[in-house]
């Protein structure tokens, strides 16, 4: 009976369809349904830090969330904590520059990856750090898609006030925190070689991961970069929406899926799957909006819901499948998070999270939501199909000849 066992074991193994992800047991997990739970959980953390302090992220702003987050690192960096940041050079924007110059004067440093230069224009430029990491003491992590900004007080585009952006993120503690840190150590790292001025720091080895939890759960962090795991998080999404048996649910802010996505939920719908989608209602970048909207007149007719949310903007990048895989990160389903930027999600493999995630979405849902009918989508004027149709086009051209640029400028 055991050699039975066993052989049944690496049979499942085989046929997993997740097995390319590292996956670990024992790991806490708490979901994070929007900034205002996410910063004072962070801002904690960062209080409570007692050696170190990794940040990365794609926007930090000079607002209030901005300048409060500082302080706090500024703290940590005075009463001897090590506190590292690395900002992306376009959403960085200037204040990430004057804070490069200032942190050392509190022990802290901070670092732009891809430092944006009029004077010549790289297509590499386009690849940017999109994560949206943070790390203490190498015991606590947070992952997600909630950037270091203000929300916005009103509709940019009907200047109609607004609640804030829905978004997620995630705190981990456990076995997954050990990858989550060697990942922003590496990065750091490479941006450091990059620069002569900066003395050069051995490479960060791998960190031995911290003891289960006995109430754990499976957790598994994909990054996605343009060398080793260039689809790492669209094989991810590939798999789970194969393995779909009953129902599937997406909330993306920006959502233009490519051909094996888009494959993988057409067959999932087409075998009898639900597939709900919660997308973009309000107009925040054009380009990006109304590209995605082509794609929906295939998606209804397939049978797929659509529901866009109208409450404010929708910044969330996660899914839940059949209360057994849950994702949440910093990854939209588009050209420009799966071939171009850096990007990092957490996959969790048990029904009590998935179930909180899938509770958050279908709120979000049925009290912000309104559905799109196929009847009303096939009504468009030919002027909006063709506005439609033109910024997808554009979208795909420009992502395509942005990809081609060597994977070693990464």
């Amino acid at each position: 009976m055991a050699a039975r066992r066993a052989i049944a074991e690496r049979i499942a193994h085989t046929l997993d369809p997740f097995r390319r992800q590292q996956y670990t047991d024992g790991n806490r997990i708490v979901l994070l349904a929007s900034a205002q739970r996410y910063f004072p959980r962070l801002h904690a953390a960062i209080a409570g830090a007692a050696h170190s302090v990794w940040l990365e992220t794609y926007i930090l702003a000079d607002d209030a969330t901005g300048r409060a987050l500082i302080d706090a690192l500024r703290a940590a960096a005075q009463r001897g904590v090590a506190v590292r940041v690395l900002v992306d050079g376009f959403g960085g924007g200037e204040f990430a520059r004057r804070l490069a110059l200032s942190f050392p004067e509190f022990g802290a440093q901070l670092r732009i990856y891809r430092p944006q230069r009029w004077w010549r224009p790289q297509r590499r430029l386009f690849r940017r750090l999109h994560r949206k990491i943070a790390v203490v003491d190498d015991r606590i992590a947070f992952v997600g898609g909630i950037n270091v900004d203000d929300s916005p007080a009103q509709d940019e585009l009907t200047g109609e006030p607004i609640g804030p952006r829905l978004d997620f993120a995630v705190e981990c503690q456990g076995p997954i925190v050990a990858g989550i840190a060697l990942a922003v150590r590496r990065l750091w790292w490479r941006v450091g070689m990059t620069r002569l001025s900066v003395a050069a720091e051995p490479p960060p080895r791998r960190l031995p991961p911290g003891a289960p939890f006995p109430d754990g759960v499976r957790a598994a962090v994909i990054l996605r970069d343009n060398l080793r795991h260039r689809r790492s998080i669209e094989h991810s999404y590939v798999a789970a929406v194969r393995a779909a048996r009953q129902h599937i649910l997406i909330a993306c802010a920006y959502f233009q899926p490519g051909r094996r996505v888009r494959g993988a939920l057409l067959a999932a719908a087409r075998r009898g799957v639900r597939v709900t989608l919660l997308l973009q209602g309000r107009v925040e970048y054009r380009l990006q909006h109304y590209a995605q909207r082509a794609l929906y007149g295939q998606l209804l007719a397939a049978g797929m819901e659509i529901h866009e949310y109208r409450r404010s903007y929708l910044h969330a990048k996660v899914a839940v499948i059949d209360q057994e895989w849950a994702t949440v990160g910093s990854s939209n389903i588009d050209p420009l998070s799966l071939l171009l930027a850096r990007e990092a999600n957490v996959v969790v493999r048990d029904r009590a999270f998935c179930d909180q995630l899938r509770g958050d979405i279908e709120a979000a849902i049925r009290d912000d939501s309104r559905p799109l009918r196929a009847a009303d989508y096939a009504r468009r004027s030919v002027l909006t199909r063709a506005i439609d149709w033109i910024a997808y086009g554009a979208m795909r051209v420009a992502t395509n000849i942005l990809a081609r640029s060597r994977y070693w400028t990464s």
